[in-house]
Parts: structure tokens; sequence; C-alpha cells
């Protein structure tokens, strides 16, 4: 369960850096139920296939809720359209560990994306590492009829939601003054 949350982690990092950069912004997915597969290497932590219910409301305000986080940890988030998609390019600091992260995002956001990212961290228990990871979303249809915009079902079946990111900043150690 650690292993998820600390994948969970690295994700909402890719999607805090890709989601609140300058003048370019990523495009909103089609509302419904996504899913959206992750294999990382470059750690022991195992594929990790979870589903998420949004809508245009809850990934615009995705995008604006991370971008007071973003603020506070990242020292660079860039965004640029490329002929294929996306590039992000972003420098984060928590709990004295720092993640220099790569992404290249392509997909029409409506049927299917995919975002190939690889990250380089220094600092914290486990020293200096790097990171490649994958994640293949598709959409599925319509949500489901116990689900609301922000849910997501991890594996085991635990159910979070997306909008309750506020409160998990407060989870996280400050942050010393750039």
């Amino acid at each position: 369960m650690t292993r998820q949350l600390a994948l969970l982690g690295s994700a909402i990092c890719l999607v805090l850096s890709a989601g609140t950069a300058g003048a370019v912004e990523l495009p909103t997915r089609k509302a419904g139920l996504w899913e959206m597969k992750m294999v990382r290497s470059g750690g022991p932590m195992p594929e990790m296939t979870m589903q998420h219910c949004t809508d245009e409301t809850t990934d615009k305000e995705m995008s604006t809720a991370a971008s007071p986080m973003a603020k506070e940890i990242c020292s660079k988030q860039d965004i640029q359209k490329t002929a294929t998609g996306y590039v992000t390019d972003s420098v984060c600091s928590v709990a004295g560990v720092t993640v220099q992260g790569h992404a290249e995002i392509t997909g029409d956001f409506n049927s299917a994306y995919t975002v190939k990212s690889t990250s380089h961290a220094e600092g914290g228990k486990a020293g200096a590492h790097d990171t490649t990871m994958t994640i293949e979303a598709k959409w599925l249809g319509a949500c489901k009829a116990d689900q609301k915009p922000g849910d997501m079902i991890m594996p085991g079946g635990m159910k979070m939601n997306i909008k309750d990111m506020e409160k998990l900043k407060g989870l996280l150690p400050k942050q010393p003054p750039k």
C-alpha cells in the first residue's frame, strides 16, 4: 500500500508540474471514466492501474488547484506544445528530496493519451536515483453510477477524490524559503 501511495505521489507531482505551467495549457480531457495504467522502472514498484472519473470542471479545477501547491514546491515548471503533443520540464522539492522531471505527452485527450516521463531525484533516504514512468490512459465511457467527478479508484478498490488534494497539502513538510 505504501508503494502504491508513493507511485500515486509521483503521478500527482507529474500532474502538478504539467498542469500549472505558463501560457501553454494541456487540453481538458473528455468527461467520463478514464483508466490510467502506470508502469514504472527504476524501482521495485509494480505496474498499477487506476480509474479516474472526471468532467470538464474537475479537470480545470485540478490545474488551478494544483497551481498554488506547485508554486510552493516547484522552482521550474515549463510546458511546450510540440508537433506531436506536449513536453513538460520541472524541478520540485518535497521533504528534502529534489526531483527534476521531463515528460512527453501524446494523444487526443478524448479517447487516449500517453505520458512518458523521466525523473532524477536527489536527497532523502533513497539517495540519488532515476525513474522512468509511462502512463497509458484510455477513456472507458461514462462514470459509474456511484462515482462523482474527481473520484479515483486505486488498486484494491481504495477510493479517494482528487479534489481533496488541498487537504493533502497540509500533510507535506514545510518548505524552506527559496
